[in-house]
């Protein structure tokens, strides 16, 4: 198994005055699943396409499947992004009064794919002579517009939705000037700016919640025992561990890239801990609660984690299923039916 935030050690703060994400080195990611979904439902539906001799309007995106993500590591963005879509339409011939239906089809919007080599299938719900017509003009000269969109979304997404993800580095030729201070008087100087930093890099964190369920095939005390007992987190880790099971007990796991406390211990009903990674400000950390509920088959849990840092929301929740969740029901067999 990886190791959780394992990565090049140099996160040198100063070439921070927030401490965050040091000179881009960290790999961060940004969820632009919804973002996306709102951005293509704006640049496609009611779109009216028309010549001489049909007229059309795109009604509705009745499929959005797939994924969109933006990546920063070592300061260049990477983008992925791919869309199976459905779209219907509805249409008729200019100076005609049947009104025709039908769908169209984009199974490859992809970063893989230049926007001229996006397929675009033309579909009818009844053919006729007139629909044929209306299918021709659509896949002959519809389509082209509609590329145009597509295009735009992807530039959105580049420029637009990306913004902010690279920051910016301190300001070399300001803080190359020195300046001459009694011994004193830096130290006053020191202190309140580091106050001062500390207070603002505190501010500019946005913070969000983060909500996972899960269901386990176990009993209520076999998966609280599991988060707490030693022996069973190393197992699943897969590391060893350092674990205090005790309120206001330390625990430090995956190389120490997991470290924190816990606050509340409720046998088989709750876990409540401060919870950071080692990726984080020293400042910052989340408060986690783990909320178990046995059923009569199985065990519902809820991880809720207050105080993640928006820019970490989906590899936060992505982490978790990852190196908490999974190994846990392969580990003890807590995702096989009893």
């Amino acid at each position: 198994m990886a190791k959780w935030g394992e990565g090049d050690p140099r996160w040198i703060v100063e070439e921070r005055p927030d401490a965050t994400n040091v000179n881009n080195w960290h790999w961060t990611e940004k969820n632009a699943c919804q973002w996306s979904k709102d951005k293509l439902n704006a640049l496609l539906v009611g779109m009216i396409l028309e010549n001489d001799v049909a007229k059309c309007e795109i009604l509705k995106i009745e499929n959005c499947e797939g994924e969109a993500v933006a990546n920063n590591r070592k300061g260049k963005l990477i983008f992925f992004y791919e869309w199976d879509l459905t779209l219907s339409w509805k249409g008729k011939l200019i100076g005609g009064a049947k009104e025709i239906e039908g769908t169209i089809n984009i199974p490859n919007l992809s970063e893989e794919n230049s926007v001229a080599e996006i397929e675009i299938n033309v579909l009818l719900k009844k053919p006729s002579n007139e629909a044929i017509i209306v299918k021709d003009f659509l896949y002959h000269q519809g389509r082209s517009k509609i590329r145009d969109q597509l295009e735009k979304y992807i530039k959105d997404l580049k420029e637009e939705f990306s913004k902010g993800m690279i920051l910016p580095k301190r300001d070399i030729e300001n803080s190359s000037k020195p300046k001459l201070l009694s011994k004193e008087s830096l130290k006053n100087v020191n202190n309140s700016e580091n106050g001062a930093k500390d207070d603002e890099s505190k501010s500019k964190i946005d913070t969000t919640t983060v909500v996972i369920d899960v269901v386990f095939q176990c009993s209520g005390e076999d998966f609280y025992n599991a988060l707490t007992t030693p022996e069973l987190v190393s197992a699943f880790t897969q590391q060893s561990v350092t674990f205090q099971t005790i309120k206001g007990g330390k625990f430090q796991l995956f190389d120490g890239n997991i470290t924190g406390e816990f606050i509340e211990l409720c046998p088989g009903k709750k876990i409540v801990q401060n919870w950071r990674t080692k990726q984080w400000p020293d400042w910052l950390y989340s408060t986690v609660t783990v909320t178990i509920n046995q059923e009569e088959d199985h065990t519902k849990v809820r991880v809720a984690l207050v105080g993640v840092p928006k820019s970490d929301e989906a590899i936060t929740r992505q982490n978790w299923e990852r190196y908490y969740f999974t190994p846990i029901k392969r580990t003890f067999g807590y995702g096989m039916l009893l």
